[in-house]
């Protein structure tokens, strides 16, 4: 007999003075055991339900006796969450009544999809700043699945990483693809492309199903992230979903769950301790309750929250999202990039242990390196912070973190040196905490307890808390230090820490469930500035205007000297002589040049010098002809470029193809065309290779063997006219118009030598009124020709038509050809003049069906203004 364990709080008979504050604000308990949804669904509709058990065998042998015409079905590993379908209103309250079921949940919703925009930027939060401080980490050899609508499996910025690319559903969502480019794009379409872990392998799942996907399918195909940018209704309980996230990341411990908040924050929640405070607790499911899953809020480009961003607390006050980034997009567009991220800190944490850490780890290594917004400290809107980059990995990288093992009443101390001259000391403290029972009212089972004390200590500093009590102003008070018993991550902060040694102590408060694991980061920031943008090497346009961003780590009222030069000159230009640091943004306007160059900021005696940009324009290659045997390649010239990198599409990213070329063209052999479709240049200034521009692909640019158009100026006209437009010039010798014989070979008509330009035009005036077909040949230097597609025109004076063919086949379509401006009726007569077939010619060329008509001759006659025209004989075989 298969039996679930019940999860039991022991805080209320632990309860201390110092849980006086947290009790007499703790939300109050939801109903028993009906979900919020279930309780105002239509009950004339047969309902599904999911219910959590303790006893499964019992529950389907009871659920056979007195629910017999109900179907029970396992949604997941887990034997105790079941799915219950065809039960109408008595049958649900029955459900509900029995003594083996613990709760009864809604099935799956519909869930959509939480983007709007679609633009992003990958200097707000430090990643292009991470990307040229650690090359090295790009997500190799890690997976992240993207759960909602499958993405396209052949987009080229995913070339080679995806995870059975041949089983994915069709067809495929642009947001889902927009998602899995934010995680893991490679930036092999363009540069805006790429993504934060451009080498991770991506893999796909249907957020049809809202519960866990399968823990050991996910293991076995080496998943470690997974990312939710979906969401559904306000959903403010502990539910089945929200139970499985936190037992999934129990037996998983190294995978880790990123949901973004939701796009609602402007909303109130339906139900709940937080019903109908608007603005506050609504985050977008159930699912998002999970206590070791990590949630992310969505700010704009100057770092305060969105106000569609979802925003907590959680149904029990617990902090959510704990984590924002930004996302013009919205959260969805922030989740993505935050489960980038984590796989860079698992490759770092890999990299350097030889393994991946556990889940708990990377959240507080987020969390702890994060940059405060709002108000101070940890808040419900901006959670712990603005995701920062180069501060998580560095955070990993130098090793400044710990793992512990807690049981209950159990002390465990970590030593640390803090160095001088620091402004802030963070700690964090991360464990993923066994699943409460299903509508807990609280969702904290085991609860530790962190503390930082001085080396001698003498004092001791608590975690940050907030207030809980389910009104506006309540939860828009600040944080303070107090014992924290309701999350499961908990965070000390200290200004101006004093050099020397300190403690970490991890306290065992209440562990029922032990020994529970636990991750502690912390980090020390003396003094500085950090530039993320410009980008490195990426091109900021000349001429034009571009925010400079930088994370300032400092006093807020501080200003910096602006200083400008193109590298290579000793001597800084002023750009501004005090900008404000604090805000870290200052919109510049670019010279209008093409150089390398640097910028910095003097603040007292300290310089902070940006990394080496360049000022150049995106090169876009263009196509001056496919042929058969080779493709021609060409690009503008850069002023002050000493050489030019072309780039094809390897088997994961754009590698170089040979080396720097000096020419603005290259010529692609039939075996380079066949190894890809796909390019891309990059100019080359003072030795250093910038940022490439978008790839193409040769073969769809519409240039064919040197013609990208061969077009009649007028199908009809009384001289016939063409235009030619060529890709390029390149090796041309002479260009010659050629009119077919009646015997079907063609003669030159015209010819221009040498072709000075890719676009010029012909004329011919024909012997005779009628149909004619041309052609262009194109001679080069080295004896080949190559010919345009073949077109029609007709030479006709104007008021004059023409029929063809003719004669005719019975039942084809005669086509009448007339050079007129207003419309003309056209009649059919037998050679008796009996009247066969009428039809009004409104266009150059008009079709009149012979369907029916026998063999024999016919008159076609044209009136034009009600006046007599010409009249033709029309034989019809």
């Amino acid at each position: 007999m298969s039996h679930c364990p019940k999860r039991w709080s022991l805080l209320a008979l632990l309860l201390l003075p110092e849980l006086l504050w947290a009790q007499s604000t703790a939300p109050r308990a939801l109903p028993a055991k009906l979900a919020p949804g279930l309780q105002v669904a239509n009950r004339n509709t047969p309902q599904t339900v999911r219910v959590r058990v303790a006893d499964p065998a019992a529950f389907r042998a009871w659920l056979h006796q007195h629910l017999p015409n109900a179907q029970v079905s396992q949604p997941s590993t887990s034997p105790c969450t079941l799915t219950v379908a065809g039960l109408d209103a008595a049958a649900l309250a029955q459900l509900a009544a029995s003594p083996l079921v613990d709760f009864v949940d809604v099935p799956d919703r519909r869930a959509h999809e939480e983007r709007r925009l679609n633009n992003s930027d990958l200097s707000v939060n430090g990643f292009t700043a991470a990307q040229a401080r650690y090359p090295q980490l790009t997500g190799q050899g890690l997976t992240v699945s993207v759960k909602e609508q499958p993405f396209d499996p052949n987009d080229i910025d995913f070339k080679g990483r995806v995870v059975a690319a041949g089983a994915f559903p069709g067809p495929a969502s642009d947001h889902a693809t927009a998602m899995a480019t934010l995680v893991g794009g490679a930036g092999n379409s363009d540069p805006l492309g790429r993504g934060v872990a451009r080498e991770v392998r991506l893999a796909t799942s249907d957020f049809a199903r809202l519960l866990p996907d399968d823990g050991p399918q996910l293991a076995q195909a080496g998943i470690s992230i997974q990312n939710h940018s979906y969401g559904v209704g306000i959903e403010n309980y502990y539910g089945v979903e929200a139970l499985e996230y936190d037992r999934q990341c129990q037996q998983y411990p190294q995978l880790l769950h990123v949901f973004s908040s939701g796009n609602s924050g402007t909303a109130a929640s339906p139900s709940g301790t937080y019903q109908g405070l608007a603005s506050w607790a609504n985050l977008t499911g159930q699912f998002k309750m999970s206590k070791n899953t990590l949630s992310v809020g969505a700010t704009e480009p100057g770092g305060q929250v969105a106000a569609l961003s979802s925003r907590g607390p959680a149904y029990d006050g617990r902090v959510k999202p704990e984590l924002v980034a930004y996302g013009e997009g919205g959260s969805s567009e922030a989740a993505a990039l935050v489960s980038g991220l984590g796989a860079l800190v698992q490759q770092a944490h890999r990299d350097l242990r030889g393994s991946l850490p556990p889940a708990a780890l990377v959240k507080a290594v987020l969390l702890n390196s994060a940059d405060d917004l709002g108000r101070p400290e940890v808040d419900f809107i901006n959670g712990f912070g603005q995701a920062d980059a180069v501060g998580a990995l560095a955070t990993v990288r130098e090793g400044r973190f710990f793992n512990g093992s807690a049981t209950q009443g159990s002390v465990q101390t970590f030593a640390i040196v803090v160095p001088a001259g620091q402004q802030q000391l963070k700690i964090t403290l991360a464990w993923s905490d066994p699943e409460a029972a299903a509508n807990a009212s609280q969702a904290l089972v085991n609860d530790l307890d962190l503390e930082l004390l001085d080396g001698n200590a003498a004092q001791r500093w608590l975690p940050w808390g907030l207030s809980t009590a389910p009104r506006a102003d309540s939860l828009a008070l600040p944080a303070r230090r107090r014992p924290d018993h309701l999350n499961n991550v908990e965070q000390i902060t200290l200004a101006a820490p004093a050099p020397g040694i300190c403690f970490l102590k991890v306290r065992g408060f209440a562990v029922p469930q032990g020994p529970q694991a636990f991750s502690l980061a912390y980090e020390y920031s003396p003094v500085t500035l950090e530039w993320h943008r410009p980008p490195t090497p990426g091109n900021v346009p000349p001429g034009a205007s571009t925010t400079l961003l930088w994370h300032w780590n400092g006093f807020a009222a501080a200003t910096g000297r602006l200083e400008y030069r193109p590298l290579g000159r000793t001597q800084w230009r002023l750009v501004s002589p005090a900008v404000p640091l604090a805000p870290n943004r200052y919109a510049l306007a670019v010279p209008d040049t093409t150089a390398l160059a640097q910028l910095r900021f003097v603040v007292g005696s300290q310089n902070f010098p940006s990394d080496t940009f360049a000022i150049a324009p995106a090169l876009a290659l263009r196509v001056g002809y496919t042929c058969p045997d080779e493709t021609l390649l060409q690009w503008r010239r850069v002023p002050g470029a000493t050489g030019y990198q072309v780039y094809q599409l390897g088997a994961i990213t754009l590698v170089p193809l040979g080396l720097p070329v000096v020419d603005t063209a290259l010529v692609l052999s039939r075996a380079q065309m066949a190894q890809t479709r796909y390019y891309a240049v990059a100019p080359q200034l003072r030795g250093t290779i910038v940022r490439p521009g978008t790839t193409i692909d040769f073969a769809t640019q519409g240039t064919a063997c040197y013609f990208r158009s061969f077009l009649p100026r007028q199908l009809v006209d009384e001289t016939i006219r063409f235009d030619v437009v060529l890709g390029t010039v390149f090796r041309l010798k002479s260009a010659t118009l050629e009119r077919q014989r009646p015997d079907g070979s063609f003669e030159a008509v015209q010819t221009i030598s040498p072709v000075a330009s890719p676009t010029f035009a012909f004329s011919d005036q024909p012997p005779a009124a009628g149909r004619y077909l041309y052609r262009v040949r194109l001679d080069n230097v080295a004896g080949q020709q190559f010919y345009s597609n073949t077109e029609e025109a007709f030479l006709l004076r104007a008021g004059l038509i023409q029929a063809y063919p003719n004669p005719v086949q019975a039942g084809a379509p005669l086509t009448v050809v007339a050079n007129s401006t207003a419309p003309v009726t056209i009649r059919l007569y037998d050679m008796l003049g009996r009247f066969q077939r009428t039809a009004t010619a409104e266009g150059l060329i008009n079709l009149i069906e012979t369907t029916g008509l026998k063999p024999g001759l016919y008159l076609l006659q044209v009136q034009q203004d009600n006046k007599s025209g010409q009249t033709l004989k029309i034989v019809i075989q």
